[in-house]
């Protein structure tokens, strides 16, 4: 674990933006945590008295200092640290009005509302752009601003179906269990976070350089179709759909999981050495010479003899000895942890992927830090998840310049 502490006062690389963050839920919030972790000013802003859906996506809620839960869900935690939380009833006339100004002193404004709802509240791309004509504007839908599906509802579970990541994923048809599995996290709305944060990056690379704003399209069946990768290339290559293969690999055996004597390992033998080194360390150097197995091709076509005997040559010794056997000779092998032995594994704690946080309900939170390392501008937010409407008052003072009666009455009717 490491110390926030040590993060304090270091210099940002995005110290110098800030983001407008109307998002909310994951895909969105994703993005503007990433920008956040890099430094970037996010202000959250959230509908008053309820705010992100995700505030009450619990149990688990962080716990205060006498174990009872406060109001903050551990998903709503996990995307939304380094920001400030600013409630706005963005309905009234005068909450769009101080959005307008909020965004003409942002460089970026991220929303992910439907398709046209933001242009009846004067607060789409358009309406923003004519205050704030080089300001980087990303918006995120389920299928994007345009086509046949573009005012649906798109969400992860039905992207990851709709977008083919289901039909690869799960045990083969003909095996037990087999059929269509979603990933066991929202993959698609992260990955859309994620390339959201590129596309931002990128234009505001772009701003700098020439003064010009843009708008950005982010759709999540675009990034589930994209995040195909080899297996969408496959298909685009040979004609035919790839189906499920389990834990194994289409392309590459022996590339799957084993049962041991004692629990289960990943054997990832990318190549005819790793293969061989693999059997002869299991004590069966005849499946390398077999003319059936000699080469991974011939190991595809043949893998519903091969897999067997594997499978058979594992199950002899526990986990640990093969994990132990197959590191000494250079194969890629590994546990399958769960979540609890990941955050207690030596490397995952080498490496400080866990973070504590101080906050204002909680005492201190614990949360997973940005996989970015860099070595002069560090990537992880030193600030917890707001609470809501923590910083109202603050962004309004500070940013727009209210004064402390200003503020009042706009809280006296109900715009913030």
């Amino acid at each position: 674990m490491i110390d926030s502490g040590n993060l304090k006062g270091a210099p940002r690389a995005l110290g110098h933006i800030r983001v407008l963050d109307l998002s909310r839920v994951l895909a969105g919030p994703w993005c503007s945590q990433n920008l956040a972790d890099l430094g970037a000013d996010v202000i959250k802003i959230e509908r008053p008295g309820c705010g992100d859906d995700t505030r009450a996506w619990g149990p688990p809620y962080a716990k205060d200092a006498d174990g009872k839960d406060t109001g903050e869900a551990a998903y709503y935690l996990s995307a939304n640290r380094g920001k400030r939380s600013v409630t706005v009833d963005i309905a009234s006339s005068e909450g769009q009005a101080l959005i307008r100004e909020l965004a003409r002193e942002a460089d970026v404004v991220l929303e992910n509302y439907k398709v046209g709802q933001l242009k009846r509240y004067g607060l789409d791309y358009a309406s923003l752009k004519a205050v704030k004509p080089d300001l980087v504007y990303c918006s995120i839908t389920g299928f994007g601003q345009d086509g046949p599906y573009a005012h649906r509802a798109g969400y992860d579970f039905l992207i990851q179906g709709m977008g083919g990541l289901m039909s690869v994923t799960g045990e083969r048809d003909e095996l037990p269990g087999g059929g269509p599995q979603k990933a066991g996290v929202a993959l698609t709305d992260l990955m859309t976070g994620m390339y959201a944060t590129i596309a931002v990056l990128a234009a505001l690379t772009h701003r700098d350089r020439t003064g010009e704003g843009q708008y950005i399209d982010m759709a999540l069946l675009d990034t589930q179709v994209a995040m195909l990768a080899n297996v969408g290339s496959n298909y685009l290559t040979s004609g035919k759909a790839p189906k499920r293969w389990g834990n194994a690999h289409a392309n590459i055996v022996p590339y799957q999981t084993f049962a041991c004597s004692d629990g289960h390992i990943i054997v990832a033998a990318g190549n005819d050495g790793q293969y061989q080194k693999f059997v002869e360390a299991g004590g069966r150097p005849e499946l390398a010479a077999d003319p059936r197995f000699a080469t991974n091709p011939q190991r595809v076509a043949n893998r519903d003899v091969l897999v067997p005997l594997l499978a058979e040559m594992v199950a002899t010794r526990s986990r640990n000895e093969w994990i132990a056997m197959l590191e000494a000779v250079g194969v890629p092998c590994g546990p399958i942890n769960d979540v609890g032995e990941v955050f207690a594994n030596e490397q995952v704690r080498a490496r400080g992927m866990a973070v504590e946080l101080a906050h204002p309900s909680a005492g201190k939170v614990t949360l997973v830090r940005s996989p970015m390392k860099m070595s002069s501008t560090p990537a992880t937010s030193d600030k917890a998840p707001p609470l809501l409407g923590q910083h109202t008052d603050e962004v309004l003072r500070d940013v727009l310049k209210r004064s402390g009666d200003e503020i009042a009455a706009l809280r006296a009717r109900g715009v913030v």
